[in-house]
């Protein structure tokens, strides 16, 4: 499956529930084995995001992530939600993103003590450099009246572990200052979605906003207070997070166009047509030569269909690249044909109806690009439409 989302996995129903109040259009999406996924777009973008609920603990979120990565092959996996800080550094509210987990559990008890034998994960270098950029600009905590101080972005170690941590002065709680003295907060699920994401090749980013100290106060009236306040910063950060994320694969994608030559100049290179027949080449050397056939692509699955639709994307975000069509338009147009590819996935009458109307309506919007249009009729036919 391309890489056309992001995943964002939360441990709690508040976490869950502060990332769905960003996203529009959920629709479910059931993994084979029971795990329930909301499949949506943060608001007012193109931006796609998948959600799940680990619930607590690193194994746990350990294989949901990796159930996560192996259903989606996602851009990036996004943790999200609240912790305790260990220190003054971070205020309550403000949003923790890691530089690198520690998994703290890991030692070896000895004669004269418990010994750290920590495992640790670095973030990905283009995830730091992005998060750091968008702690420079600053536009991404929501304006809302009344709440004081504006949050900041912290960077630095997590610390995650089996156990709740609530005290300051518990053996346990010295220990893990003692010997994590550069983390500047702790968790429960880091490391676990860390650790997927290092053995699947999926980049991995986590970010926590601060609702606690970690200092016996949780369960009281002002953790109940900072919690939502703390869950919300994340989801803030981490949705603008997801869509710089996005936009930069897209731009990836785009840079390609000066390797691949635009369908617009199909007369700077050789190209044969066929109709319905076989064509040969021989020669030397052939640059740049395309076969063209009037056939239909071969779509027999709901799974084709989406892969036509994915391979239309990067023809849309070439054109758009070149100028052959305008901001807006090439904004619209992706939302339709992200619209059409959910219908596409759902296989089911209803949706196939509502991949043929919307990728109809995409038609319409790029009816000053034939290009564009001869490449999408045959999709609209498979979806299930007239041509």
């Amino acid at each position: 499956m391309p890489q056309d989302l992001v995943v964002i996995l939360t441990a709690l129903n508040l976490e869950y529930q502060a990332v769905r109040q960003k996203m529009t259009g959920p629709q479910l999406h059931r993994h084979e084995r029971g795990t329930r996924f909301e499949v949506g777009t943060v608001q007012g973008t193109s931006c796609r995001v998948a959600l799940a609920l680990t619930n607590k603990g690193n194994h746990s979120a350990a294989v949901i992530a990796e159930r996560a990565i192996q259903e989606f092959s996602p851009v990036a996996v996004l943790f999200v939600g609240v912790a305790g800080a260990l220190w003054e550094t971070a205020r309550l509210g403000d949003v923790v993103m890691a530089t690198h987990v520690y998994a703290y559990h890991g030692g070896t008890s000895e004669d004269d003590g418990l010994k750290a034998r920590p495992r640790v994960w670095e973030a990905p270098h283009a995830i730091s450099q992005l998060g750091s950029h968008l702690a420079r600009v600053n536009d991404w905590a929501d304006d809302t009246p009344g709440r004081g101080q504006a949050p900041q972005v912290r960077f630095g170690a997590i610390a995650a572990g089996e156990v709740v941590q609530n005290s300051k002065i518990s053996a346990e709680a010295r220990w893990i200052r003692q010997h994590y003295n550069d983390a500047l907060a702790i968790e429960m699920e880091a490391a676990g979605v860390a650790q997927a994401g290092h053995l699947n090749g999926a980049p991995v980013a986590i970010i926590r906003g601060i609702s606690d100290r970690a200092d016996g106060t949780k369960n009281s009236g002002a953790d109940r207070s900072w919690q939502p306040r703390a869950a919300a910063n994340a989801a803030a950060f981490a949705t603008r997070l997801a869509v710089e994320l996005m936009g930069e694969q897209e731009q990836t994608a785009m840079s390609g166009k000066d390797r691949v030559p635009s369908a617009d100049r199909l007369d700077e290179r050789v190209s044969n047509t066929a109709h319905g027949s076989t064509v040969g080449i021989m020669a030397g050397s052939v640059k740049d030569s395309n076969v063209y056939m009037n056939t239909d692509p071969k779509v027999n699955s709901p799974k084709d269909l989406v892969a036509e639709l994915d391979g239309f994307r990067l023809h849309l975000m070439r054109h758009h690249a070149e100028g052959a069509l305008d901001d807006d338009t090439c904004r619209e147009a992706l939302t339709d044909l992200d619209s059409a590819r959910r219908a596409a996935r759902d296989d089911t009458p209803e949706s196939s109806k509502r991949a043929v109307m919307t990728l109809k309506r995409l038609r319409g919007l790029i009816a000053e690009c034939p290009a564009l249009v001869a490449k999408l009729a045959p999709l609209v036919v498979a979806a299930g439409g007239s041509a």
